[in-house]
């Protein structure tokens, strides 16, 4: 009769720690984090920097998967679980990932992307931002005078023999240089010098290459005083910036895509050519420059 007395105190006891541990959340396990990636240039760093601080700040356990690799390499981590989000332009989705047809109408590319994202991959676009990183086509002022070039149809017409500087990829994508051509016809081209993104206008400032493929939101662009070539024929698409989130991310944690949407309108592309400079010109740390904005924004509360 003791025994079994002592049996049923031990059994209560051990009842009333585990319900107490239960209270406390300690039997729950760590929530996983959040992966962010991002491609491997400034903007995106700074922008996947954004996403992880706003979502660190909201109590979000993050881990940082930065450089990993282009759009493709992006999307295809995300359909593997080896990502859950990361920061994409409408115009790559369109062309590059769904190789849809070029399109102009922003609100047309980000309604084509979220749909077939939704219903294809269960990706989810997050609200667009006002910026628009769009290709284009860079040459020095002095250079474009000598050879006559405002738009790229006179690019096409009259500076053959030129040699074009820009990404790793772009020489290859549909979005661009192979359908920039198509469209155009030939530049003739001497040479097209792929190189990382960091190092794209160095490169031409430094006499290595004639013009360079830029980034809209590019600070370089207004630090040299370059001419950017009118895409008179309508080439490249809007190139809005958006957070790609797995679906199934949301569906467990919904207050993700609020927390992130509140970044979006703040994100024009006069900010984002400030934010740009300071990471590539003045060589300060991408996650310093995107705490700064968050904090100046009253989005992040400031300090380290």
């Amino acid at each position: 009769m003791k025994r079994a007395c002592a049996r049923s105190g031990w059994t209560l006891l051990f009842t009333l720690a585990a319900g107490l541990l239960l209270a406390c959340g300690g039997s729950q396990p760590a929530r996983a984090p959040l992966r962010i990636g991002s491609k491997p240039f400034a903007e995106q760093t700074i922008l996947a920097e954004m996403y992880a601080l706003l979502l660190e700040d909201a109590g979000y356990p993050v881990e940082r998967k930065l450089g990993m690799g282009n759009g493709p390499v992006l999307h295809q981590a995300l359909l593997d679980d080896q990502l859950d989000l990361y920061p994409e332009y409408t115009g790559t989705a369109l062309q590059q990932i769904l190789s849809l047809p070029s399109a102009t109408d922003p609100a047309q590319v980000y309604a084509s992307v979220d749909t077939i994202y939704k219903e294809r991959f269960n990706l989810i676009w997050l609200e667009p931002a006002p910026m628009n990183n769009t290709f284009a086509l860079a040459m020095t002022q002095e250079l474009a005078d000598r050879h006559g070039v405002s738009s790229i149809s006179q690019l096409a017409a009259a500076a053959g023999g030129l040699t074009m500087i820009g990404p790793t990829d772009f020489d290859t994508r549909p979005d661009g240089l192979p359908g920039l051509e198509a469209l155009y016809g030939s530049f003739n081209l001497q040479r097209y010098i792929s190189v990382d993104s960091t190092i794209r206008y160095k490169g031409m400032i430094d006499g290595q290459a004639d013009l360079v493929v830029a980034y809209a939101t590019d600070g370089e662009i207004n630090a040299y005083n370059l001419r950017v070539l009118e895409d008179d024929k309508g080439f490249f698409p809007p190139y809005n910036l958006a957070p790609v989130v797995r679906g199934q991310v949301l569906e467990t944690s919904p207050d993700i895509a609020d927390i992130l949407n509140r970044l979006a309108p703040r994100l024009t592309n006069e900010a984002m050519q400030r934010l740009n400079y300071e990471a590539s010109r003045k060589d300060r740390p991408p996650a310093e420059v995107a705490r700064e904005f968050l904090a100046a924004e009253g989005l992040i509360k400031g300090g380290q």
